[in-house]
């Protein structure tokens, strides 16, 4: 079956997040990715890993989240043999990708104007930490920083302590889903018109971008953002958004009326705090009473009768209780793939459902190079020569 994407070919040089997990979107909806890969090392997140374990003894966890259904070829870029090769590529691709420093790339001869010039409908979309310009160009853009910088980490956390990250890589995927929005959206212009063009995607304007109601309120109201010393869920609002204690775990309670609440906890003391300004001016020692009445309740029973009254609220769950929470299971979102070294690998499935062109993973994330010989010799490029790439060490292989 045909698929959204399917005869789009993409030249993939990202590395890391951001431009990996764009690029596997891409690929889950039919889109031909094209992984390159540095010679011999490959994506710099085969190095990296979480608990210093290794999934199978040897692959990352990290790098096989990111590159399922992919095809890799390893190469040497500093060689003009090289160059010449993925220039012919280029020829025929629709869309490069690539998240170097500024600069990095178009020093090697792969910058935008490199490949249009050879071919003028190519699309390049190019993914930073801070842009392409500016005072802060040469500095590192990793996701942490990123979300220091924006303004995330400083509202996160409790008062009385030191704020705190998000613990995932929020800043990278936010630029992920820009890197797509601009490249289908670029691939539209282009349906329309024949002509290519560059996607510049940041990591610190996707972050701003998705901190919009935050910055609203803070510029337009004269108020600044201050951490309450409980658990409310955000500096900006009053109770009882925030996360409750439990006999067992806890639980989130989001915008709900205050009256609803404290009548399903048979605490009819607390209606002396149900105004707007009183739940927000107090909203520590509301959370502290509410808190003390979640805590009678085992979590099933309280979530029972929450949900029973209509008030917003969920467990909140772990990373494996998560996976086998019953709506998650439903959604069939706990997928996974057989893989060369690491065997079976459970991964996140596509989060997209399409009707007619359906998102499915045909391949696992590839070894370094796995698929070289034969992206070259789709592109005409003779047997000989290939041999010959791999003798001079400017393309490594690796067998499945």
């Amino acid at each position: 079956m045909d698929k959204a994407l399917s005869g789009v070919k993409i030249l993939d040089f990202s590395h890391l997040l951001q431009g990996p997990f764009a690029t596997q979107l891409l690929a889950d909806m039919g889109a031909d990715v094209i992984k390159v890969e540095r010679a011999g090392a490959g994506d710099m997140f085969r190095s990296m890993t979480f608990f210093a374990k290794w999934v199978g003894g040897s692959e990352s966890p990290n790098f096989l989240a990111w590159n399922r259904n992919k095809r890799s070829i390893a190469l040497n870029l500093k060689s003009r043999k090289v160059h010449a090769l993925v220039m012919r590529m280029a020829e025929q691709a629709d869309v490069v990708v690539q998240n170097f420093r500024p600069g990095v790339l178009a020093k090697l001869g792969y910058g935008y104007e490199d490949f249009k010039a050879v071919n003028p409908r190519i699309i390049y979309c190019s993914g930073s930490g801070y842009g392409e310009d500016g005072p802060y160009v040469d500095r590192p853009g990793q996701d942490m920083l990123i979300q220091g910088l924006a303004g995330l980490i400083a509202n996160t956390g409790r008062g009385d302590a030191a704020p705190v990250p998000a613990g995932a890589g929020l800043a990278d995927q936010i630029g992920a889903m820009n890197m797509v929005y601009g490249i289908l959206s670029a691939l539209y212009y282009r349906e329309k018109t024949g002509k290519g063009q560059k996607v510049e995607v940041n990591l610190l304007a996707g972050m701003l971008a998705h901190l919009g109601q935050e910055y609203v309120g803070v510029l337009n109201l004269g108020e600044d953002f201050v951490r309450p010393n409980s658990g409310i869920g955000h500096p900006g609002m009053q109770a009882p958004f925030g996360v409750y204690e439990t006999r067992y775990g806890y639980v989130t309670i989001a915008m709900s009326p205050f009256k609803t609440l404290y009548q399903v906890l048979e605490a009819p003391h607390l209606a002396v705090y149900d105004d707007l300004e009183t739940l927000f001016a107090k909203r520590d020692e509301v959370w502290e009473k509410v808190n003390a009445e979640t805590r009678k309740y085992r979590r099933g029973e309280l979530l029972e009768k929450l949900l029973d009254a209509d008030i917003w609220c969920a467990p909140v769950h772990d990373i494996r209780a998560a996976a086998e929470d019953p709506q998650v299971t439903h959604l069939g979102l706990i997928a996974s793939y057989e893989h060369p070294k690491a065997g079976t690998v459970k991964v996140i499935g596509p989060a997209v459902r399409m009707s007619e062109t359906p998102a499915t993973i045909d391949r696992p994330a590839p070894l370094v190079g796995q698929h070289g010989r034969e992206i070259l010799a789709e592109f005409g490029v003779p047997a000989d020569e290939i041999a010959a790439l791999e003798a001079a060490g400017d393309m490594t292989v690796a067998e499945a």
